[in-house]
């Protein structure tokens, strides 16, 4: 039977008999894939129509309390989603890679919308620009969703994590997905597809599923839409010049293959650990997925002196790894995802070994555990030593399964050329104790990568490792990499948002960005901190003072705190300085004397101070002086369930002349209600 697609809110179900799909393990046949008599314009504006709108209901706090439960959910299922995985050729190992590195990101961009970013639908971007002298005239960026749709066209190696890692970024920030799978692992994503319908945790419209070819998709894409593209260099080298998106200058992401390479340091010698964490992490990037990861080690740097025995010691640890049916225990790596992968990997690697030679495996025979090595996608890992480092091959041939390439290197600056050669990748790697070659290798390669890991005995036990991607880092590289980014936390969010400058006075520019913004009406009268958060509103003030501060203020300071600096303390050294005129009051001081102004001592709503943003002392405070604070509500943030949500506070300090002397901002929590 042809696998459904989900769209427009229920099931379709193809009569066509489309492309079919098979086993990784025993070449079975599962189903068929089609999209034949699917109305590709219909599921774009039914995304944008209805998700759009759906989302845009909600702000940032509650998409990722959606995320958080999706995870949890599908946590509670993924038994159900190994199993499937095995008919890809995944290992348990691979599966968990798979699957929970998807989970992963649901929960941590579920975590992150909620503690760095407001409960609101517009995200306010660096700090307020005043544009005019009299501070009436003001700018700040601001970014709201698309009005789109985030259509994923995904590669076939991580049928679970590929299109979560896309889709969470894009919910959070307020638009819908169309998830495309590859063909040959399609019947997975279809699984994750059912049950994430059947949890039914997500707004009507957020997310769509097309399996097949994309048909005419590409023709209905829109200006709003955003198209994040996962495979070949090739495959998006051909997708981003479709007239649609060079025409409606359609955002699009590529993460592309990379030939990604790990440098072993010149210190790390046999017998060093660093040698022995090169070599350990290089099998298990080969084995890993059976080496199906885009992030996958293909080109080992290694110094010329070294090159035999990282070849035996890595040999050596191959051989232990038993190939076959992830059925069997003893299994270590399983099979490609179809037939056609094996054979574009033995293609792969006719042109490797015709300028090197494998120093362990053949391409055209491997024992099998549990399975017909024919009839299932088995291939043998195989590592090659490159004959010459400056031959073309190794740094632009990727044999995209169990496959790696020792390339001997002379010398720091030899090293950092070869890294070079590769054209832009995900990810590299560096092992090594010695910092200094760290460094130099670290900033002479940087422009070439999107990620980077510096190995050594300190971080190793720690280490996520070489080719795992994380929600909170950037997924992507330049150049053959792709030119794109997914993830990065909250940069990944912005992408799916349009970034405006909006230029008003402090008063509108607050009502936008549910701010207030220094220059806009105060509100004085009942102290802000009798007032709970349903009834504080942005703009309550505080003013309090004069405070004068005292020769015996800033002694007994220094005395208490043990800050004894010469500028609070010696007054012919402080007027040595060319900052102050003489003994000048702690920084804290004036801080702490602000407080004591604008608190409101007795039990209240306010429950607790949590922090200080942004501050800054402007002038100096000499005994004498007389302080004054002004406090205001710049921020309310409600945190859902909880009892209480934060505020953050404008602080104020100003002396007798009028001049500032320190600005910040205040954290609290504060109740909900009160009593």
């Amino acid at each position: 039977m042809p696998l459904r697609s989900w769209v427009r809110g229920s099931w379709f179900e193809p009569t066509a008999e489309g492309t079919p799909v098979h086993d990784a393990v025993t070449g079975e046949r599962i189903d068929t894939v089609t999209t034949d008599g699917l109305d590709m314009a219909g599921v774009l504006s039914y995304g944008r129509d209805t998700g759009g709108a759906a989302l845009r209901d909600l702000d940032f706090h509650e998409r990722a309390a959606i995320l958080k439960q999706l995870g949890l959910y599908l946590r509670e299922h993924r038994d159900d989603l190994y199993a499937v995985s095995k008919r890809t050729g995944a290992t348990l190992g691979d599966s968990k890679f798979d699957v929970d590195g998807g989970l992963g990101v649901l929960l941590s961009y579920g975590s992150k919308g909620r503690r760095e970013l407001p409960a609101d639908t517009v995200l306010v971007e660096g700090p307020v620009e005043q544009l005019g002298r009299g501070g009436q005239f003001v700018a700040q960026h601001v970014l709201t969703s698309l009005r789109g749709v985030a259509v994923q066209i995904n590669a076939f190696n991580f049928p679970v994590w590929g299109p979560l890692e896309k889709f969470a970024p894009a919910f959070l920030g307020g638009v819908p997905s169309v998830i495309k799978p590859a063909t040959a692992t399609s019947f997975l994503t279809a699984r994750l597809v059912e049950l994430i319908v059947e949890s039914g945790l997500l707004p009507e419209g957020t997310l769509q599923f097309v399996c097949g070819g994309v048909g005419d998709l590409f023709d209905h894409l829109t200006d709003q839409d955003l198209v994040s593209f996962t495979g070949s260099a090739s495959t998006a080298q051909r997708l981003r010049t479709h007239p649609a998106i060079v025409g409606r200058s359609v955002r699009f992401n590529a993460e592309a293959d990379s030939l990604n390479c790990s440098i072993l340091g010149p210190d790390a010698v046999s017998g060093t650990p660093e040698f022995d964490l090169f070599v350990k992490q290089l099998v298990n990037e080969m084995t890993v997925k059976a080496g199906q990861k885009c992030t996958a080690i293909r080109r080992a740097l290694v110094p010329v002196d070294s090159l035999d025995a990282v070849a035996e010691a890595a040999a050596a640890r191959l051989a232990n790894v038993v190939v076959g049916n992830p059925d069997d225990e003893s299994v270590r790596m399983g099979a490609l995802a179809s037939l056609d992968q094996r054979e574009e990997v033995r293609r792969s690697l006719k042109s490797l070994l015709s300028v090197g030679t494998a120093v362990f495996g053949d391409p055209d025979h491997v024992d099998v555990v549990g399975a017909d090595a024919e009839r299932g996608a088995f291939v043998s890992p195989v590592l090659v030593r490159a004959d010459d480092a400056e031959r073309a091959e190794p740094h632009e041939v990727e044999a995209f399964g169990p496959v790696s390439t020792l390339i001997g290197y002379r010398d720091t600056d030899h090293a950092i050329e070869l890294a070079a050669r590769g054209q832009g990748s995900l990810a590299g790697s560096v092992v090594t104790a010695d910092v200094d070659f760290a460094r130099d290798v670290v900033l002479g390669i940087a422009p070439w990568h999107g990620r980077l890991l510096v190995l050594d005995r300190d971080d190793a036990p720690e280490s996520t490792g070489h080719g795992s991607p994380l929600p909170m880092l950037i997924h992507g590289g330049p150049g053959r990499a792709g030119g794109g980014e997914e993830m990065g936390g909250i940069r990944g969010v912005t992408h799916h948002m349009q970034r405006t400058a909006v230029q008003a006075s402090p008063k509108v520019l607050g009502a936008i960005t549910s701010r207030w913004v220094r220059g806009s009406e105060r509100a004085t009268g009942v102290h802000p901190f009798r007032k709970s958060l349903a009834e504080l509103r942005l703009g309550d003030s505080v003013v309090a003072g004069p405070r004068r501060v005292t020769d015996e203020d800033v002694a007994h300071f220094a005395e208490f705190t043990g800050d004894t600096f010469y500028a609070h303390t010696d007054a012919e050294a402080a007027a040595a300085n060319p900052f102050f005129d003489g003994i000048v009051a702690h920084g804290y001081l004036v801080v702490s004397l602000a407080a004591g102004l604008f608190v409101d001592p007795e039990p209240g709503p306010v429950l607790a101070n949590y922090g200080i943003d942004e501050l800054r002392f402007l002038t100096p405070v000499y005994p004498g002086d007389e302080l004054t604070v002004t406090l205001t509500c710049k921020a309310i943030t409600p945190r859902g369930d909880s009892e209480h949500g934060e505020v953050r506070w404008d602080a104020e300090v100003t002396k007798q002349d009028g001049s500032v002397v320190a600005q910040y901002d205040v954290l609290t929590m504060v109740a909900k209600v009160w009593p």
